[in-house]
């Protein structure tokens, strides 16, 4: 029996979010990899539910009707995919004195079950989320998602939690405190920057008692703090900002753009900025200065996961008993998932990714490249082939087109589903040429690395050219002092392997090219 899809529902201080996701499991050749979410709708209401006067301490009936609109919207996207709705409210819910009125509604009006966490589930929840979108499972992170009436802070490592807090600072609550008129007023930052630090103070001695290897944002804040830094980098959009990385100084110069700019209006106006959160968005980028400063963070990470996946992963649990360990290979697994669901010889596509590894690795000393590379690789051959259910006739060019817009590819950044894309688009046909406009796009380094990685999966394909596995293993020699490069081909129980020696031979060219030697089969 097929399982029901998922929708989680995030109602927030500043906008509800809903993903919905068909929950399946990942497995290659049999063998269980564990379980995965294919997101098939991810829908964004903007309400300001605790944008009602005094401190987050009541709903106003307007708020209130805006957030049940919201969710019958949310419950009728859900309905078409046949979901299971799952609703958790975070702060402005959960601190007002009416929450009931709110609550009663969403139950009778719009068929939404609301489950009210407190801050320190909700940080949980978070951390499950952002382990779904970064590959650190097994390192120790801190969490920081800032939100618009409240801010957690996680410390944990292998899914747990070894330290946790949620601080009344958020992006509405700091500026209908700080920031509330139109032009930004004299000692207004300052007074703003002193308030988050005495509220994080406590929270600041815990991360340092357990410490951690690694920072990660979540947010709509953080997203934005980051479209502003890549801006300032003079980059154009990127189609995600999932594990985008910035610094400490990167964060307060786009800080002091936005104080320099002395209104809602200047602000809504700077490149890379959204408007819909310009007028909460100053309040919001000083939390996050304030938390890299205050806890040592040199550099972190962006996660466009957060508490609606982290929800998403815990229902699941419950349903039928999960883990969070499938969690530690997230990258491979994300990359297995998409080629189980599109590829139609996914055996075929996993001997030629043996075979491209062993090339890269036989032949390292000549192409220089490193282990970052090399996963890159793995995961182009791995999807090479994944254009095929679109069209057979130029399906790499398909297959570039699928990877590029997939939403399955959890724990890469933007930059390198490019990279892997492109591996995979010139797998066969045309090489790599400064005339095609995503190739020319990319930086130098990244375009030779693009060829010698395209080079040697192409003769990696050919070596399973029937698709029958006739190839047992290869035998790559590949010394400094020599003129050539000798691939001994290793056939299984005898059987004859001409066809994939000679589709080798013919499909060689761009791999002497980047080697700089002459390759050579030999059977």
């Amino acid at each position: 029996m097929t399982e029901r899809p998922l929708a989680a529902i995030d109602i927030g201080t500043n906008s509800f979010h809903m993903v919905v996701a068909r929950v399946g499991e990942v497995s290659v050749a049999g063998e269980f990899i564990g379980p995965a979410f294919e997101v098939i709708a991810r829908e964004k209401e903007m309400v300001r539910l605790g944008s009602s006067s005094g401190d987050m301490k009541e709903l106003s009936e307007e708020a209130i009707d805006r957030g049940v609109l919201a969710l019958k919207r949310l419950v009728k996207i859900a309905a078409i995919h046949d979901a299971d709705v799952v609703a958790v409210a975070t702060s402005a819910v959960r601190e007002a004195e009416n929450a009931d009125v709110f609550i009663d509604r969403a139950r009778d009006e719009a068929g939404v079950v609301v489950d009210v966490i407190a801050g320190v589930e909700e940080a949980r929840l978070i951390h499950i989320g952002v382990l779904q979108a970064v590959p650190v499972f097994d390192q120790r992170l801190v969490v920081i998602d800032i939100g618009g009436g409240s801010t957690e802070i996680l410390v944990g490592e292998q899914g747990e939690t070894l330290a946790a807090g949620s601080f009344k600072l958020g992006a509405i609550r700091l500026t209908r405190r700080f920031f509330r008129g139109e032009r930004l007023h004299p000692g207004a930052v300052e007074s703003c920057r002193r308030h988050i630090r005495s509220v994080m103070a406590p929270m600041v001695r815990e991360v340092e008692r357990v410490g951690f290897g690694v920072a990660i944002a979540s947010s709509g804040t953080a997203e934005t703090v980051a479209s502003l830094v890549n801006s300032q980098r003079g980059n154009a959009s990127p189609r995600t900002l999932n594990n985008f990385v910035m610094t400490r100084d990167e964060i307060k110069e786009a800080v002091r753009a936005l104080v320099s700019a002395s209104s809602v209006e200047e602000r809504r106006a700077i490149r890379g900025m959204d408007p819909s959160r310009a007028d909460i968005i100053l309040a919001g980028a000083l939390i996050l200065e304030q938390a890299v400063e205050e806890l040592g963070i040199d550099e972190i990470v962006i996660s466009d996961n957060a508490l609606r996946e982290g929800v998403l992963l815990d229902a699941l649990s419950r349903r039928r008993g999960a883990t969070l360990h499938h969690l530690r290979d997230l990258r491979r697994r994300s990359v297995l998932h998409l080629a189980e669901s599109m590829d139609d010889d996914v055996d075929h596509s996993m001997r030629a990714a043996g075979f491209a590894l062993d090339l890269f690795d036989e032949t390292s000393s000549l192409h220089g490249l490193g282990d970052d590379s090399r996963e890159l690789l793995e995961a182009g051959a791995l999807l090479a082939n994944v254009g095929l259910s679109v069209s057979h006739s130029e399906h790499h060019k398909h297959s570039y087109y699928v990877i590029r817009h997939s939403d399955r590819l959890a724990g890469f950044t933007d930059h390198e589903i490019e990279l892997i894309a492109q591996i995979a688009r010139y797998h066969r046909k045309s090489a790599p040429k400064l005339k095609h406009p995503e190739f020319a796009h990319l930086w130098p380094d990244d375009q030779a690395r693009v060829r010698i990685l395209a080079g040697l999966l192409r003769v990696a394909i050919a070596l399973d050219r029937s698709h029958k596995g006739r190839v047992e293993r290869i035998v790559v020699s590949a010394d400094e002092g020599a003129d050539e490069v000798v691939v001994a081909v290793k056939q299984r129980d005898g059987l004859d392997v001409d066809l994939e020696v000679q589709t080798a031979e013919d499909r060689k060219g761009l791999l002497e090219d980047v080697l700089g030697r002459r390759v050579r089969f030999s059977s």
